[in-house]
Order: structure tokens, then sequence, then C-alpha cells
């Protein structure tokens, strides 16, 4: 009887943590809504200041003949002369030299102020979400990652825990801050709707401490690969708009507004190529503790299971990616494709075969 009851309180307290862990969650979405208000406030003031209002006219300026005049605005009742940027063609090394943005805020106060803000509520919840995450493991008493709604709450806090490192180390990486609250909003919002699975306890398979050393990695790993897609997605856009103003073409206001204030394509080429970099020695050693895991769990090391197929599906293209940039000198758009198709297999290792594939990696819940 004593036995039982013990166990009785042990399974409330369990469902009791879950509950908060939910709780939790929950509520650090609502401070990722209002970081993402605060940062739609940082580009929309933005767009409002000078460098925005002048940026057409200073790009113009600096495709004329070299003794066109400097630009001059308004400024407080009088005017200021703002220099010429130098543009220059793009060079043999696939590069140009063009500054970088002045970030979201666009150099206006008040924008800079929202940012700021929006800095601090995402801080704020990424406290509160990771409060969650471990409030989960506490209520099935083991590392988060069981299934993937635990996997998806752990990805994505690690995946902010990613750009506030970067923006601790003072990376310019701020404008980051919208794109990655909004899918990390997305992340979440499928995590409890669609993916949500009550705490249970893992199938014998993940019964080991591989457990902790191949899924943490490749949690790792697949933050700093989303991180890194993102910054080649939007060097991407970029790199049109800067060849459009080359060839004496004018983008729309939309497109001014908005890409003028973004790091230049030559410094997101480089942002995206280094994380990448970075983290793909530990994903093979994602994939190799991941066959060492399967050998003590099955008794084989491969198997060409789809979630170890995908894997390494995965670790070539990123591999070729390497490859073409250190060898063939590959840079700019043929480089950044092979960057969004490797992330692209990562996307499909972990969504599409979880959810639509069979395999001894079926653990989804859904």
């Amino acid at each position: 009887m004593i036995l039982s009851a013990g166990t009785e309180l042990a399974t409330a307290t369990n469902e009791h943590l879950a509950n908060i862990s939910n709780t939790l969650i929950y509520s650090a979405m609502a401070v990722y809504t209002l970081a993402f208000f605060a940062y739609i406030a940082e580009w929309l003031f933005g767009s409002r200041s000078k460098v925005a209002r002048t940026a057409s006219a200073l790009t113009n300026g600096a495709q004329k003949a070299k003794g066109a005049p400097a630009v001059t605005v308004n400024k407080a009742g009088g005017t200021a002369v703002l220099e010429r940027p130098k543009v220059v063609v793009r060079s043999s090394a696939g590069s140009r030299d063009v500054p970088d943005g002045p970030g979201a805020h666009g150099g206006d106060a008040q924008g800079d102020l929202y940012g700021r803000i929006a800095i601090s509520l995402t801080v704020l919840a990424f406290l509160i979400h990771l409060t969650g995450v471990i409030a989960r493991a506490a209520s099935v008493e083991r590392a988060p990652w069981g299934n993937m709604y635990e996997f998806n709450i752990t990805f994505s806090a690690v995946a902010v825990a990613v750009y506030l490192t970067l923006l601790a180390l003072r990376k310019n990486v701020r404008w980051l801050g919208l794109f990655l609250v909004t899918t990390v909003l997305l992340d979440l919002g499928i995590a409890v709707t669609v993916l949500y699975t009550a705490s249970d306890q893992l199938v014998p398979a993940l019964h080991s401490y591989w457990l902790y050393i191949h899924v943490s990695t490749a949690i790792l790993c697949g933050a700093v690969f989303y991180v890194g897609a993102a910054g080649t997605l939007l060097y991407l856009f970029k790199d049109s708009y800067e060849t459009k103003l080359e060839n004496g073409g004018t983008p729309g206001r939309f497109a001014t507004s908005f890409l003028e204030r973004l790091p230049a394509s030559s410094s997101l080429d480089k942002f995206s190529y280094r994380l990448n970099a970075a983290v793909f020695p530990l994903w093979t050693f994602t994939i190799i503790a991941g066959a060492i895991w399967a050998e003590s769990a099955w008794g084989r090391y491969w198997g060409w299971d789809p979630k170890e197929t995908w894997a390494f599906i995965t670790w070539v293209a990123y591999a070729c990616y390497l490859h073409a940039r250190a060898t063939a000198g590959w840079k700019g758009r043929k480089a950044a494709y092979l960057a969004l198709i490797a992330f692209g297999c990562w996307l499909f290792n972990y969504y599409g075969v979880n959810i639509f594939v069979s395999g001894k990696h079926s653990y989804a819940g859904v």
C-alpha cells in the first residue's frame, strides 16, 4: 500500500510538472509575440529614417560618373552633405565593395529603442521557454528528447540561444531577430497543436547515455544550420538587389527600404559559410555517435534506416557545399543554393522522415 501511494504521488507530481511545462511554453509564446511586434516596430520606424529616405539617392549617385556631386538632405532646418558610397562592380572573386547596412533600425533612434526592447523581450521569452523545457524534462525524469514535441520545443530554444550568443559576442546579427522569432513562434505553434504528446517514458532502445550525446549534438547542429540558412536566404535577396543596382535598375520602395538596411551580400555570404563550416564537424560526430548507439541498441552500426540514410544525405550535401567553397572557389549564389538544399535535407530528415516514413527512428508520437 505504501508503494502504491508513493507511485501515485510520483505520478501526480509528474503530471503537475507537465502542466507547468505546458503553461510556461504558452507563456513563452506570448512573450515571443510581444517581441515579434517590437521587431516589427523597429523595422517600421527604421523605414522612416533618414537612411532609408536617402538610400536611393545615395546609390544612384554612386552609379554616376566619378565627379558626380554628393547628396544633400535637409537636416534641422539646414542641409547636411552625405558622401557618396563607393560601389564597385563585382570582382573576380565574386564580391563587391559595398558597406553593410545600418541594421533594422535604419539609424533612427526610436527604431533602435524598439529593437532594444525586442531583444529584452526575446531574452525574457527564452528564459521562460528554457524553464518550460526543463520542467518537461523533470516531468518525464529524463532528457526532453523522446518525441517530436519535445525535440521541437528544445530545438527552438537552442536556436534562440544561438542568436543571443552571437549578440553577446557583439556580432552584427540583430537584423535576424524578426525572422528568428517568427519561425520560433511557428515551430512552437506546430509543437503545441500538432505534435503535442503527453509525458511518457522512452521506448527501450532510447534508454542509453548516448541519448544525451547523440540527440543534444543533433539539436545544436540543427539550430546552427537554421541560422546559417536564414542568412543564406537573405543573402540571395540582397545579392539580387545589389545586382539590380549594378545594372542600373531601380528596385521598388519596399525592397530598397528593407534590403538597404541588411548587411552587404558578401557579409551575409561569409556569415552563413562560417556557421556551416564551424558546425559541420559536429554534425559528422553526430552521425558517428548515432552509429555507435545503433550498434549498442540494435547490434549493427549502420542499417540504412530512413533516418540514417537522410542524415548521411544531409552530411553529403553540406560536404559538397563546403568542398565547392574550398576547392572550386564557389562563392555567391551557386554555393547559396547548395547550402539551402543541404538545409532542406536536414528539414526533411526531421519532419518528413519522422512523420511520413516508418523505421527504427519513428519516435514522432503523432
